[in-house]
């Protein structure tokens, strides 16, 4: 009876460690649709794989029906406005994985985020803006969500999107 009692407690600890790391279940938790990623805007691609690192290119803050979230954050937008951009923002990210891998569930670690805040000159709060794509991917990832991280503010932005994100991602 005793070693019933151990297996099955051991069965249910990896059960839930699995669970915990499950990408794509906690993706479906949080009512997260993925769409097919938005072309390339000039000559260049989504993702180039270097041996277990994923380049993805910078993308932007895409709404469902396809515009971009657009505006100088500080002028246009409110902080709470551009964290949400940069949600949408890893939400595109998210998809260009989910292409490139097949599933989210195959991501190792997110390694390195560059964070771009289209803003006013005298804005200074571009790591609350970026916390909008660092957070979700926390929230997707778990630990392998935890990355190094640069938020800077740029003039401005192609198309003149709010927020633009490049990240490297270790895959198995």
């Amino acid at each position: 009876m005793k070693k019933i009692f151990v297996f099955t407690f051991f069965v249910s600890l990896f059960a839930i460690a699995a669970a915990a790391q499950d990408a794509e279940a906690r993706l479906k938790e949080k009512g997260i649709i993925l769409t097919t990623p938005s072309a390339p805007v000039a000559n260049y691609v989504n993702a180039v794989r270097v041996g277990n690192l994923l380049f993805l290119a910078g993308k932007g803050p895409n709404k469902p029906d396809g515009s971009y979230v657009t505006g100088k954050v500080g002028k246009d937008l409110t902080i709470e406005q551009g964290y949400e951009a940069a949600r949408l923002t890893a939400i595109s990210h998210l998809a260009v994985l989910k292409t490139e891998l097949g599933s989210l569930n195959k991501v190792k670690r997110i390694v390195k985020v560059l964070g771009m805040v289209n803003c006013t000159d005298d804005f200074k709060d571009q790591p609350k803006v970026i916390n909008g794509y660092s957070d979700l991917m926390v929230e997707i990832f778990g630990e392998k969500g935890k990355h190094a991280r640069s938020a800077v503010g740029m003039y401005a932005l192609p198309l003149g999107i709010a927020v633009e994100v490049e990240v490297i991602v270790e895959v198995e």
